[in-house]
């Protein structure tokens, strides 16, 4: 039960990311919640334990506390960590230029690489199930030896052993999906917020009534990339079996049947969406059935095959698969980045685009790197503790007792453009730091120069301070160069699918570029060794902060900051990514609001990334209810990040909507000392904001910071730069809140 004193107006702070507790929002010690549930709640202050604090006369104040949908299970923030590939792929069409996606490319290229993704990760098990244990291990007593939960599988022809290990990629593929499922159960019965019905097929716009209901979209890839996952691994078990099952033409058959379905899968991702589900169940029943019979054959037919000479070398057919998955991940982001390009060229912007207008390519080709590293760092240390500490390569074989435990060349060069990566974007971003450490030091002298003219001498040493931080607050406008160096190293990474595809590593080039003695083969092998093990590194410090997340709030609260950025927006390119917590918080947040506003004026107060929640939940309100809404937002990435990285969404265009849509109620603290938040309309001297009409310009209301230099008279230290938090200590942020309240009534 809502129990609430009567006040004249509410005002309801939305936090940002870490997910910080009730307390610290309202900065009160006792609160209690008053709508939703441990997911997500509302909290206001205890009854007579007095008010929030920087309450305004008059106001009451009320909290929601959205961070335990992404930081409140240990089990799903650990387990969420495996799902970053996923994650990636699924943000990367969001960073589209704008305008509209003409006949759906761009969502159509995102769709097919995100699909790659997924046979990426089912490859990465059948590489360690069917292809190194089952394959290259067993079969040799030097490396089945003192490994009796290995040698049992010795007992069994080749035939049934890889049935029998192919049971565990169905299982790894199914437990990605339940965590998707069961984290979504969260968000459960969220609709659309707005009472107009939900716009049939894609949403272009965080207006439209259907934008934050993704489930049928999530529902119909879903079920696209388990059927694409299954018949990866029934591809891989017919290539690695004898075709003594069934015969050499049943084996045939059976085998274009797999190659057949996968076809089917990936022209079922290149389609839109279907508007109804009974549109999608007419092609999903087909696949769905097709895929299980399929699979059924498969695994019968190897169980029936009996013995195959294992031989020297890798699973028969396992190396071209996955160097075949490379090339197309190539030429997926060669043709993405051509036609992101293209468009951004074509696109009308008041401003210069953030990345060049690539930041969709970018994305994408982060989400490939970090899946190769996964990859890689499996196999390869898979490989290593099988073969006894030592992984061989073509300069350094082992001897045929031991056997030869080879991963696949794809992964060789893969971690060869990892090391190389890691170098050169940490050379880049210093470089990029320092080259603009001037400039950024030379704007922040100009603040100081207006902000604090007469400076006494004993105060010179703090107002160095000032400076320092208000040019290291500009170094996330400098971060540009770095993401468009990562595309180019990704760009000539792309050189390789060449020797991926003819089975060529980084140690037999450069033994064949180099002559005689073979030096360059051996350098080329340690290098190669210390690009493993560095991506390895990597990838097990990340599965190391899983962990930590699974046993502590602390670092859980680490992970979640990273899931409170990517998981923002929904689940429109892979369905096993993690669920979108905005599908909830947004509705839930638009429900009360309109509660709340039918009773008296509501000023949604939003920091740093809540403001990012509030601006989207004021875009699903209906006219009615935004007569009584104001905005207030402090510490907002709204502009100086949001606008940039997403400016089909979030826009000059979509901010001035925003304004538009509450009669320019809005206002927005900012200071130069902080690192995230920013104006919303920024603007030169004498010149109107860009994006918006003249409105705009009352919107944003700079705050100095630190507010003096000198100390007080009634304290006994400066007052403390601030930065990023708190904001609603300073009186300008009342002000704010009492003259939006006025305005509402």
């Amino acid at each position: 039960m809502d129990r609430r004193p009567p006040r004249d107006a509410v005002e309801l702070r939305v936090h940002g990311i870490s997910g910080v507790t009730a307390e610290r929002i309202l900065d009160h010690p006792n609160v209690v919640r008053v709508a939703g549930d441990t997911h997500a709640g509302f909290f206001r202050p205890r009854p007579g334990s007095g008010v929030a604090g920087g309450a305004t006369a008059g106001v009451a104040v009320e909290a929601y506390r959205w961070g335990s949908l992404t930081a409140g299970a240990a089990v799903r923030t650990a387990s969420m960590l495996l799902l970053l590939p996923f994650m990636l792929s699924n943000l990367a069409i969001w960073l589209r230029p704008p305008g509209p996606d003409r006949w759906g490319l761009l969502s159509m290229l995102c769709r097919l690489l995100a699909g790659t993704l997924t046979a990426t990760f089912v490859l990465a098990i059948v590489g360690v199930t069917l292809d190194l244990i089952g394959w290259q291990c067993v079969p040799y007593p030097g490396c089945r030896a003192s490994r009796p939960y290995l040698a049992w599988l010795y007992a069994l022809p080749s035939g049934p052993r890889l049935a029998l290990l192919s049971v565990v990629p169905l299982l790894a593929l199914r437990g990605v999906w339940v965590i998707g499922t069961r984290s979504a159960r969260a968000f459960e019965g969220f609709g659309p917020s707005s009472a107009q019905p939900p716009t049939g097929g894609r949403t272009e716009s965080l207006a439209d009534a259907g934008f934050w209901h993704d489930e049928h979209t999530t529902g119909w890839l879903r079920q696209i990339h388990v059927a694409l996952g299954l018949g990866t691994v029934n591809v891989a078990l017919l290539a690695g079996a004898s075709p003594g099952g069934f015969g050499v033409p049943g084996h045939v058959v059976l085998f274009g049947l797999a190659v057949g379905l996968l076809v089917f899968g990936v022209v079922l991702l290149a389609l839109p969406v279907p508007a109804s589900p009974a549109g999608a169940r007419r092609f999903l029943r087909p696949l769905w059935v097709g895929t299980a019979g399929v699979s059924v054959l498969c695994l019968g037919s190897a169980t029936l095959a009996g013995a195959a000479p294992s031989g020297s070398g890798k699973l028969p057919g396992y190396e071209g698969i996955a160097a075949g998955v490379v090339a197309v991940q190539g030429v997926l982001l060669v043709v993405l980045t051509v036609v992101t390009y293209a468009r951004q060229r074509g696109a009308h912007s008041d401003e210069r685009p953030f990345l060049r207008g690539l930041g969709t390519p970018i994305m994408a080709a982060s989400a490939v790197s970090v899946g190769a590293a996964f990859t890689a760092t499996l196999v390869y240390r898979l490989a290593d503790a099988l073969d006894h500490g030592d992984i061989p390569d073509p300069i350094r074989p082992n001897p045929p007792i031991v056997g030869p435990l080879e991963p696949p060349v794809a992964y060789w060069w893969a971690a060869l453009a990892g090391l190389a990566a890691l170098l050169i974007g940490a050379a880049t971003t210093s470089g990029t730091l320092l080259l603009s450490r001037r400039r950024r030091r030379g704007l922040a002298a100009r603040i100081i120069e207006r902000d604090y003219p007469d400076v006494r001498a004993e105060d010179a040493h703090r107002l160095r301070l000032v400076q320092e931080t208000i040019a290291r607050a500009r170094v996330t406008e400098e971060l540009g160069p770095v993401l468009i160096a990562f595309l180019v190293i990704a760009s000539l990474g792309l050189a390789t699918v060449t020797f991926d595809v003819i089975g060529i590593g980084p140690a037999q080039l450069a033994a064949r570029l180099g002559g005689q003695g073979g030096a360059a083969a051996v350098f080329a092998a340690y290098v190669t060794d210390a690009g493993v093990w560095v991506i390895s590194l990597l990838v097990i410090c990340l599965l190391i902060l899983g962990f930590r997340a699974y046993r502590s709030p602390q670092s859980r609260r680490v992970v979640a900051i990273l899931w409170d950025l990517g998981t923002f927006w929904p689940r429109t390119v892979h369905p096993l990514a993690p669920p979108c917590y905005a599908a909830r918080a947004v509705p839930e947040l638009a429900k009360r609001i309109t509660g709340l506003a039918a009773h008296e004026p509501v000023v949604l107060s939003g920091h740093s990334h809540g403001s990012v929640l509030a601006a989207a939940t004021i875009l699903q309100l209906p006219p009615s209810v935004l007569a009584r809404v104001s905005l207030l937002t402090y510490g907002s990435p709204l502009r100086r990040t949001y606008a940039r990285l997403y400016p089909a969404y979030l826009g000059p265009q979509t901010l001035g909507d925003l304004g538009e849509r509450i009669g320019w109620r809005w206002r927005n603290l900012w200071r130069d000392t902080d690192p995230i938040g920013g104006p919303i309309f920024p603007r030169a001297a004498d010149t109107p904001p860009s994006g918006a009409g003249p409105a705009a310009g009352d919107v944003d209301i700079r705050l100095r910071d630190p507010r003096s230099l000198t100390i007080d008279p009634a304290d006994t230290v400066p007052p403390p730069i601030e930065r990023h938090w708190p904001y609603h200590t300073q009186a300008a942020y009342q002000v704010a809140v009492r003259e939006l309240t006025e305005r509402s009534r």
